[in-house]
């Protein structure tokens, strides 16, 4: 069994514009993400971490350092990135879908074929590179705990996969910026969902 500390990301000035689809893009948190990192790190102040991952981009990489603070090898993991929200990126919900109705309307009915903003990835895609990540987790640290920090999107869509959900209901799972997620993996019992949004 391998014991997982899922995080999202502080807070971009993306996340304060009215939550602009980020995705591929590489921003830093802001200020308030900051201080949100800092609550984390207290909280987790006392956990002993095996290993501290991160996707690559810069709001999750900081938000890792600062929680994680200076005892851990930080690693990154390109198949922990935010999804390729594609025409989306850089807008809002409103205005992207106002401008592109039928896309919106398509991913929302069935993310797991549909492309994200037309170009971007589809929720299989996703889950087929979330899968291999966890899947070496488990066969690298079985008995260990691992923290990881990700992203809004692939958290949510990540958590309906195991929890057996359609994909096109992960928007009902909320992670709001530096909140902490607790779940267990393991090869026989499955994956076992232990706190959400802490």
């Amino acid at each position: 069994m391998v014991r997982i500390c899922l995080l999202r990301h502080g807070q971009t000035a993306y996340n304060a514009q009215g939550n602009k689809y980020c995705g591929r893009t590489d921003i830093e948190i802001n200020a308030k993400g900051h201080a949100e990192a800092l609550r984390m790190q207290e909280l987790l102040k006392d956990w002993h971490f095996e290993a501290v991952f991160s996707s690559p981009l810069k709001r999750a990489h900081r938000t890792a350092e600062i929680v994680s603070g200076s005892t851990y090898h930080l690693r990154t993991d390109d198949r922990l990135m935010e999804v390729d929200f594609g025409e989306w990126e850089g807008k809002t919900a409103a205005e992207f879908s106002a401008l592109d109705p039928a896309s919106w309307s398509n991913w929302l009915a069935d993310p797991s074929t549909t492309r994200a903003g037309r170009t971007g990835e589809t929720g299989e895609e996703i889950i087929t590179r979330l899968d291999s990540f966890y899947q070496e987790l488990q066969e690298n640290y079985q008995g260990k705990t691992v923290l990881i920090v990700g992203h809004n999107s692939i958290n949510r869509l990540f958590l309906a996969h195991c929890l057996g959900m359609p994909l096109r209901n992960y928007r009902r799972i909320v992670q709001e910026n530096s909140a902490l997620t607790l779940l267990t993996i393991d090869k026989h019992a499955g994956f076992n969902l232990l706190k959400l949004d802490a």
